[in-house]
């Protein structure tokens, strides 16, 4: 394929995978069902945490996480007490009830006493990239004492990694193209700084589309992955996420 052949069917495949019908099987499907503002990115940013493995499950416990906030994310993490959680059990792979005081206690910190997660985000980004600003969050995110384990549920590309998770959630938030897939509720961030959540069906298909070289899906993959992306379109290049994440997970690679 040349360049121009590349950019046109992946603008096409984008536009094939990115609308409402995208909704139904992807864990974006709950934060939509909020319309506050901070319900919608407390939701996103718990669910982005767990979005790994078997997809049924994903949905599943995203679901009991709402369930365990009385689904008013943003009132429970306003105004739980420890006691709220005294009782509640929670598991998904590795991520259990320790991890899940320690979010909730860390949450509720960052909207007292740091305007939100938005605003953290916002004020570390940087004018092509957001990878810094990642790492800026988790800082913030683990000010508060905690248990070494949890670290590990929040990425840092500072340590190399592909941060698939946070830059999923990221995309949540900032695109806004009304497709009706994406929110575009943080104003503050501009959609051409994003990077593509890089994973197993992402990277797969890029390798074959021969716009990613390197074999790992680590932070210099994803540096790689970006920079051709923005040149098929410098002013929103995640959008190609849902080409590349539809060719990989839906088509299996058969193009």
């Amino acid at each position: 394929m040349t360049r121009a052949e590349l950019k046109e069917f992946l603008d096409y495949k984008s536009a094939q995978y990115n609308n409402p019908a995208f909704i139904q099987t992807d864990p974006i499907q709950i934060p939509h069902r909020f319309s506050l503002k901070e319900d919608v990115e407390i939701s996103g940013f718990l669910t982005a945490t767990i979005a790994w493995g078997n997809r049924t499950s994903i949905l599943n416990n995203a679901g009991k996480l709402m369930e365990i906030m009385g689904n008013s994310p943003y009132d429970f993490v306003k105004n739980h007490t420890a006691s709220d959680l005294e009782n509640v059990e929670f598991v998904h792979r590795t991520f259990n009830k320790i991890d899940l005081l320690y979010f909730m206690k860390s949450l509720q910190n960052i909207y007292q006493n740091h305007g939100g997660l938005e605003k953290i985000f916002s004020e570390a980004s940087e004018k092509h990239t957001l990878q810094p600003a990642i790492h800026e969050f988790k800082k913030v995110f683990f000010e508060l004492e905690h248990q070494k384990r949890t670290q590990k549920h929040v990425s840092d590309p500072v340590k190399n990694s592909a941060a698939k998770r946070i830059n999923m959630f990221l995309r949540w938030m900032v695109r806004n193209d009304d497709r009706g897939v994406d929110f575009g509720i943080w104003k503050n961030i501009n959609p051409a700084a994003l990077s593509c959540p890089l994973d197993v069906h992402s990277g797969g298909i890029a390798r074959k589309l021969k716009i990613l070289k390197r074999k790992q899906n680590d932070a210099r993959a994803l540096a790689e992955l970006d920079r051709n992306l923005r040149k098929m379109d410098p002013l929103d290049p995640v959008k190609y996420d849902f080409a590349l994440f539809g060719l990989g997970a839906f088509e299996k690679g058969r193009f």
